[in-house]
């Protein structure tokens, strides 16, 4: 069964998988776990779309460290 990134619920251990969509249901994740500030830009999004196994934890914990500009 695949996700619906429209409307399924949204948790740190939900999987990016191959048909993850930028939707506002994953803004809405992303601004509840990382802030107002949170918004997706070219980088960023390429980096989750990169083909490694991630979740959307490590999506989270990823745009918060680049926030905080540690390597």
């Amino acid at each position: 069964m695949s996700l619906n990134w429209h409307s399924d619920p949204l948790t740190r251990n939900t999987p990016v998988c191959k048909g993850y969509k930028n939707t506002q249901n994953v803004r809405r994740f992303m601004v509840e776990h990382c802030g107002t500030g949170f918004k997706f830009d070219r980088d960023f999004m390429a980096w989750i779309r990169d083909g490694a196994t991630k979740t959307l934890g490590d999506v989270v914990d990823e745009w918060l460290r680049r926030q905080r500009g540690t390597p």
